[in-house]
């Protein structure tokens, strides 16, 4: 398995992450805590370090799983969390402000054991904190040891610029990383996002790249999502734009992408998911894929996908069928000041 570093840090980072959002305490969490455990040391038995989870996932159980899985392996792992989601009701329960980042730094690392963490990353945009508070923020964190690295996830180009120059303006830690939303139906990135990325030498994770499963063949074009799946629960919350988020994953469009898939996976005797995968991999400006496995089993399997090489004329196919394909995407941004 190839490694890279990430952006112009120093940081080596294994070309697959392993997404914990599927780790949890709760009864209907997809994957409980030893099946989680045998998952991360399957991953780090593999050669792989970058395990990323946030402090929102399964309401802090994860990070919990996470810190106890990796207790005795603490060094061989490159640790990635994220903070802004809601943590209460409260006015500063949420956001990139330094009163809230301060007291969310400091419960992850109670529910992750550790005194430090290697990558910490805004988890979404906050247009009502000022890019210069958060960036401030950030550089202390990592001035205090707390924090080797900065990063950002489901940021805009104009918000990526935003806080670059604010790290630059006062000469502290600027963002090394960020995670999008990436895949054969989720491209957008490639117009704006991406070049930014590489002017500022910014690292790209790429999360979802499956399609949430889309990619994968887990659903059919005109059907309801099966009860039990991932689309499934999401379709069934209260909230519209989750709802919204669905029905824009399900359309004709992402199935045609979807059978060109696995017209292709047939074609080199494997699975749709290795195609995705595989194309993904296979893309220059990508630091990681991030993967979401359920299971050892899942895990395996994804592996053996970031192995595949794609030949020339199906990875052609892939680019053309998905050519400008969107997702909705996390809006608003740091104010610059």
């Amino acid at each position: 398995m190839l490694y890279r570093t990430l952006g112009r840090s120093g940081l080596r980072v294994s070309r697959a992450a392993l997404g914990t959002m599927n780790f949890g305490l709760d009864p209907q969490a997809p994957t409980p805590e030893a099946e989680a455990r045998r998952i991360v040391g399957a991953f780090l038995d593999a050669g792989l370090n970058l395990i990323d989870t946030a402090d929102v996932y399964r309401g802090g159980t994860s990070e919990e799983i996470v810190g106890r899985a990796i207790a005795h392996r603490r060094d061989e792992v490159v640790l990635a969390t994220k903070a802004g989601g809601p943590r209460g009701t409260g006015p500063n329960d949420r956001g990139l402000s330094r009163a809230h980042l301060t007291r969310a730094l400091d419960a992850s690392l109670r529910r992750l054991g550790t005194d430090y963490i290697d990558l910490y990353q805004c988890h979404m945009p906050d247009p009502d904190t000022p890019a210069d508070e958060t960036m401030a923020v950030l550089d202390e964190f990592v001035r205090s040891g707390k924090v080797r690295y900065a990063g950002c996830s489901n940021y805009t180009a104009a918000g990526i610029v935003a806080a670059q120059w604010a790290a630059e303006r006062h000469g502290g830690s600027a963002f090394v990383s960020l995670q999008a939303n990436y895949s054969l139906i989720a491209r957008s990135i490639e117009a704006e996002i991406l070049p930014v990325c590489r002017s500022h030498g910014i690292g790209v994770l790429a999360y979802s790249p499956l399609g949430s499963g889309v990619l994968a063949g887990r659903y059919r074009r005109g059907d309801a999502p099966e009860a039990g799946s991932r689309l499934a629960e999401w379709a069934a919350m209260p909230s519209a734009m989750v709802r919204a988020w669905v029905d824009g994953l399900l359309t004709d469009r992402h199935f045609d992408v979807a059978d060109e898939v696995t017209a292709a996976a047939r074609t080199l005797g494997t699975s749709s998911a290795a195609i995705a995968l595989a194309w993904i991999a296979g893309r220059d400006d990508i630091a990681a894929v991030v993967l979401g496995p359920r299971s050892t089993g899942h895990l395996a399997a994804a592996l053996d996908g970031l192995d595949q090489r794609l030949p020339a004329e199906i990875r052609a196919r892939l680019d053309d069928v998905s050519a400008g394909t969107v997702l909705p995407a996390v809006t608003g941004q740091p104010r610059a000041a």
